[in-house]
């Protein structure tokens, strides 16, 4: 039996998650599966790949084989790179101790890669929403004043309309005490 390792489509038509499995190779894409080991996500940003390592390992070793695309993750996780090392291992170019030293090695090595991606990534969104913010404030500033200018304004103009009124009612009384002055 040809065994492959392979994904397996989930999810709905605009978001589509695989699983990675090991399936015999005339069985469908979704079909009869052998094992599962692991997802692989595309949607988030960067990428999520959860694999189990061992058994993929063990896949591997046993002749399983992966697909361009599992193999791309797969060698991305460091499978690919266990199995070389355990190649030299068995020709005795190098002990086990020295192939986990340099497995150990490249894992740092693409941890801090990936590390400074990320803290990249984390400081521009910080910026962007630093600079949003200053905006969103500035904004708010501006809008406060028009909106204080705008009350001041009508408070103005109550207040002329109230000495208005009151001129109107005492040019009012006036008249009224002329007029009783004169019917007298």
């Amino acid at each position: 039996m040809a065994t492959k390792i392979r994904l397996a489509r989930h999810g709905h038509k605009d978001y589509a998650y695989y699983h990675i499995v090991v399936a015999d190779s005339r069985s469908p894409r979704d079909g009869k599966i052998i094992e599962r080991l692991g997802s692989y996500n595309p949607n988030t940003n960067p990428c999520t790949v959860d694999i189990n390592f061992e058994r993929a390992l063990y896949w591997v070793n046993v002749g399983a084989q992966p697909t361009d695309t599992v193999r791309n993750l797969l060698s991305g996780e460091g499978v690919l790179l266990m199995k070389h090392l355990h190649g030299g291992v068995k020709k005795g170019a190098f002990s086990e101790a020295e192939a986990q030293k340099r497995f150990d090695a490249w894992k740092a090595q693409k941890d801090a890669k990936f590390g400074k991606i990320s803290r990249d990534e984390a400081t521009k969104k910080a910026a962007a929403a630093k600079e949003l913010l200053a905006q969103e404030v500035e904004a708010n500033k501006a809008k406060a004043a028009a909106v204080a200018k705008k009350r001041a304004e009508a408070a103005e103009a109550l207040a002329a309309a109230a000495v208005e009124a009151a001129k109107e009612a005492e040019a009012a009384q006036a008249e009224a005490k002329g007029e009783e002055a004169a019917a007298e």
